[in-house]
């Protein structure tokens, strides 16, 4: 029986092969479980192996929290869209927010940040593919969410998330793949700054993910095994 110690060790060996072909440093690749209807006990499981957490659903989120063990300590992403009316509960919970991808939300979490005195990490979401079913802004909208982003003191801008077009086409992913690259190379000229995160890649596409540059991919299926609901 395969057990998820033996899945999460293929996919580490996946990313190490993956880095090698790339010429990176395949331990400054962080793995993200995407823990969307996984049970606290499964994730508890996954800990050991993985470098964080990634959550779509607020609520679930809290959910999950209230039976965390407190000294179990990891790192907690927000990864799914983040609506307007749920930002302070998504400050409380998330040690970063992975999914800014409107002035009016980055307003809205500086606003609670700076409320309770603390700076929030952030990445900001780029819709890479251009599918209308795909959250995340426009890339010609990027400049601006970058200078909001700038102005706000309680808000750390690490770097930048996308999601995969849904495609068999190998090159239309690394296309997408390969456009946040070289937004996150701009940004990084234009700013100063490191913007060292790039969160690309899942489980049928994170060894292109790893090809374009990705620092961090996020799987849930391929971890954790098919959904049982």
């Amino acid at each position: 029986m395969v057990t998820l110690k033996d899945r999460i060790e293929a996919i580490r060996e996946k990313m190490t092969e993956s880095a090698l072909r790339a010429g990176c440093d395949a331990s400054k690749i962080k793995l993200l479980a995407v823990t969307k209807t996984r049970t606290v006990d499964e994730m508890l499981e996954a800990i050991p192996f993985v470098d964080g957490l990634g959550e779509n659903r607020i609520q679930e989120a809290v959910s999950k929290k209230k039976d965390w063990p407190i000294l179990i300590e990891t790192e907690w992403r927000m990864i799914g869209h983040l609506q307007s009316n749920k930002v302070r509960k998504a400050v409380a919970l998330f040690d970063s927010l992975d999914s800014i991808d409107s002035e009016n939300i980055a307003r809205a979490v500086e606003r609670i940040a700076a409320e309770e005195n603390r700076v929030v990490p952030v990445l900001l979401e780029v819709n890479t593919s251009g599918e209308d079913s795909k959250t995340g802004l426009a890339p010609e909208n990027l400049p601006a969410l970058l200078d909001c982003v700038l102005e706000c003191q309680h808000l750390r801008l690490d770097g930048f998330m996308t999601i995969t077009p849904f495609t068999d086409d190998e090159a239309l992913a690394r296309k997408a793949f390969a456009m946040l690259r070289i937004m996150a190379e701009n940004a990084r000229y234009r700013t100063g700054l490191p913007l060292q995160v790039l969160s690309m890649g899942m489980s049928d596409d994170f060894e292109l993910a790893i090809a374009e540059g990705s620092t961090m991919i996020r799987v849930g299926t391929s971890l954790f095994g098919p959904r049982m609901h």
